[in-house]
């Protein structure tokens, strides 16, 4: 079995751009990756909701929901 070390991931300025983890090291920061990755998903919720009034088709969808819940 091949032992797989760090890898190291550049742009073509050398920048770093990712890594590649052993899977043993990878399960150590994977509950941080995912609390990061939620929490962009919050920040993204957050802006789509703000920018939703000045949607015309979310507000005739809102309107067309909001129309079929009166009628039930």
């Amino acid at each position: 079995m091949a032992l797989l070390k760090r890898q190291f991931i550049t742009d073509t300025t050398g920048f770093p751009i990712a890594i590649i983890l052993p899977i043993e090291e990878y399960q150590l920061v994977e509950p941080i990756l995912e609390q990061r990755h939620q929490a962009q998903n919050e920040a993204d919720k957050l802006k789509l909701m703000a920018q939703a009034p000045n949607d015309a088709r979310f507000m005739a969808d809102l309107q067309e929901v909001m129309s079929d819940f009166a009628e039930v």
